[in-house]
């Protein structure tokens, strides 16, 4: 055995409790989910804060969605091969330096920059999925895992009432610094309270394959969160898509051929983990759904007919209680998930979800009603974010868990940004004029609602279809 392996294991057999340890990594996710919606509070102002047209201001929120879904699966495979715990300190650096610079900004350009280095830290989640598989007892993982994947949810709902009063009553820079400050505090936990790797999957770098599956992405995500505003079939909407499936196929290829590819793609073939990552596409697009349509139906003014003329700190406070939900429900998600196994809970998440739209299609003429509805989108969330990482840990190896959850979590990056593209188009095209603004209809809203439901109904069905899976490779045993 090596020494640095054999050291590892030493320092883990005297780790700190791991409930520590799960209370730090839930804290991380926590602060890489907060990032999402850091800046949705400022949406509307940015252009006159940077002194930028609306076009160039929202690069702000997509600059963050494109290089999280970029970056997860590369730290993945970064933290398989050179240790998640060592990964996961840089991607938390890299928010801090984002955080500063952004801070510091007074043009745009600073703000996206930072911006982007803040978008990276989303790979914090699967490797604290990943460190949990290395270092907990099976009794104890499925709850552990939940509690991490609610974070996912948790993160944004709990932050937005905060970054929404900050954006009210404080300068804009504050937020950044919030986010700086946040950062510090889980590299602090982390340091002390996460155990060194055991578990590492020597290679090399695949940097021909991190480019590949960059460029591709890069081309996919910008025409679904671009082409409504650039126009679908524009030449340059086109070329993006077009230039992004080339570069995908051939990155593909390049793949299944090298040594030490940066993604076993045999392994994400495996129909467990392919149809886990296809509805997964679908969960996102469900939980992000909410996140465009509700907000502005609860801030639309009465008059318009769309909506309950809310204040903006109102509006987050009635949103916040999904993410409650799955942190509330994470302990039960884990029983579930121990009791009747990860497939039959992510089939039961995503009924919730096609509940949870159904009821707001049929009613939704008092807030409360929104507010029940997320609920239940919280509940939906909870558990196919919970059910999910742990089908995929029962179907690939453990040396290649962090690269396999950083997958699952671009397939879900793409329902997110896929929703906010298409319920953006759908809003902007089906608005009427009043005041000289543009104001969504109430029919525009139903339809959002009937787009989301067919999303959930495919993960439905796709749930149904995951074959059944192994069980979780044990842990190796640690010295006395």
């Amino acid at each position: 055995m090596r020494d640095g392996d054999e050291r590892a294991r030493k320092r883990l057999s005297r780790s700190p409790n791991r409930a520590l340890t799960v209370a730090a990594l839930a804290f991380a996710g926590l602060v890489s989910a907060f990032m999402f919606t850091l800046v949705v509070p400022l949406q509307a102002e940015l252009p006159h804060l940077l002194n930028a047209s609306r076009e160039d201001t929202t690069w702000v929120v997509t600059i963050t969605l494109l290089v999280a879904a970029i970056a997860t699966p590369i730290s993945g495979r970064l933290g398989d091969m050179y240790g998640k715990r060592r990964v996961v300190f840089v991607l938390l650096v890299l928010l801090i330096i984002g955080s500063v610079i952004a801070a510091l900004s007074t043009s745009i350009v600073g703000v996206i920059i930072g911006r982007a280095l803040q978008g990276a830290v989303t790979g914090v989640i699967p490797l604290g999925i990943a460190i949990m598989r290395d270092i907990l007892p099976m009794n104890h993982l499925g709850t552990a895992v939940a509690l991490m994947s609610a974070t996912m949810g948790v993160g944004g709902a709990l932050g937005m009432p905060l970054a929404a009063y900050l954006a009210l009553n404080a300068d804009w820079h504050s937020l950044f610094w919030l986010a700086a400050g946040l950062g510090v505090i889980g590299l602090v936990l982390i340091f002390f309270f996460v155990p060194e790797d055991v578990l590492l999957a020597p290679g090399r770098l695949d940097v021909l394959g991190a480019l590949g599956l960059a460029a591709g992405l890069t081309g996919l995500l910008l025409y679904v969160s671009r082409g409504a505003e650039w126009g679908w079939t524009s030449p340059v909407g086109l070329s993006l898509v077009i230039g992004g499936v080339a570069v995908l196929v051939l990155w593909g290829w390049y793949q299944l051929r090298t040594k030490d590819p940066l993604l076993d793609l045999r392994v994400a073939a495996r129909p467990a983990v392919l149809l886990t990552n296809i509805a997964a596409i679908g969960m996102g697009f469900a939980l992000f759904s909410s996140n465009v349509t509700f907000p502005q139906m609860l801030e639309l003014p009465v008059e318009t007919g769309s909506g309950f003329g809310l204040d903006m700190v109102t509006a987050a406070f009635i949103i916040m209680p999904a993410g409650l939900v799955m942190m509330v429900i994470s302990p039960l998600s884990g029983w579930l998930e121990r009791t009747i196994g990860p497939r039959p809970l992510f089939t039961a998440g995503a009924a919730a979800i096609v509940i949870a739209y159904v009821f707001v299609l049929v009613w939704s003429s008092e807030w409360m009603h929104i507010l029940i509805a997320n609920a239940i989108i919280g509940v939906g969330i909870g558990f196919t974010f919970a059910a999910m990482p742990m089908i995929i840990m029962r179907s690939v190896p453990a040396s290649e868990t962090g690269a396999s959850n950083g997958l699952n979590a671009l397939f879900r990056s793409v329902g997110t940004s896929s929703a906010s593209a298409v319920m953006g188009g759908v809003l902007a095209a089906m608005s009427v004029e009043v005041d000289g603004v543009a104001i969504p209809t109430r029919e525009a809203f139903d339809v959002c609602f009937w787009l989301a439901i067919v999303a959930g109904i495919i993960a439905l069905v796709l749930s149904l279809l995951i074959p059944k899976n192994r069980s979780i490779e044990p842990r190796p045993s640690l010295p006395s």
